[in-house]
């Protein structure tokens, strides 16, 4: 088993009032060698935008783009003819595909904070499209819930790549295992409330950890705990 630790206060900082990102690796004008991307996982952004505002309209091409929303309310139109709202437990996932282009705006009061996920897709150049599931946490106490799914079903979203994004959410202390294959897949798992522990890496909130190389991975936590788990290839062979 291989390892990295992502600690919160290494990330890349964006703040220009409206907005506030995290980047877990090279975004926008923040760049960082050797944190370029995690397999074949792009992007990872724990954002926080202010009410009113958002990101007016805008292109997207071959990339598998997941929005996570933990807090407030946003809304969702693309050329495909979208034009949808989300609340808080949301998950969304546009595949870019030969291309589409959309806006998204806090509708709420208060902050939204989301997670922009963007995965590198498995096939280039498909028809463009956009889906949204609901995953409230009272649903999905005490489990780990699949959230994003490379096979297709109507409990959760659809991914155009060998991966699988899942949520847990426990209230008690405790563990669980986790089995993944140990050929070309990787695992990141980000901390978003609680305490986490897994292969002797205590993570504190918003701290994420990568794991490769290995088969089954152990995960205690404390009270109150949620994180989320992307499963990933490490290369597209």
């Amino acid at each position: 088993m291989k390892t990295q630790h992502f600690p919160a206060s290494e990330r890349g900082l964006k703040d220009i009032g409206w907005l506030k990102s995290n980047f877990s690796f090279s975004f926008s004008d923040y760049y960082n060698p050797m944190r370029s991307a995690f397999g074949t996982l792009i992007a990872f952004n724990d954002d926080y935008v202010q009410a009113g505002k958002g990101f007016g309209i805008h292109p997207h091409v071959n990339m598998e783009i997941i929005s996570v929303l933990l807090a407030g309310k946003m809304n969702h139109k693309d050329t495909l003819g979208y034009s949808t709202k989300i609340e808080a437990g949301a998950v969304q996932i546009m595949s870019a595909g030969e291309g589409l282009r959309h806006e998204e705006y806090n509708i709420g009061e208060g902050d939204v904070n989301f997670l922009q996920i963007w995965i590198a897709p498995k096939l280039q150049n498909i028809s463009p499209r956009y889906q949204q599931r609901s995953f409230p946490r009272e649903k999905r106490k005490n489990k780990l819930v699949t959230i994003v799914s490379s096979e297709e079903g109507p409990e959760h979203c659809w991914i155009n790549q060998n991966s699988k994004l899942s949520l847990g959410y426990y209230e008690q202390p405790g563990s669980i295992q986790y089995n993944l294959h140990p050929v070309n897949k990787c695992l990141f798992i980000f901390l978003i409330a609680g305490s986490l522990k897994t292969h002797n890496q205590v993570l504190q909130e918003r701290d994420a950890i990568g794991i490769w190389e290995a088969s089954e991975i152990s995960l205690q936590y404390g009270e109150n705990t949620e994180f989320l788990v992307i499963e990933t290839p490490v290369n597209q062979k």
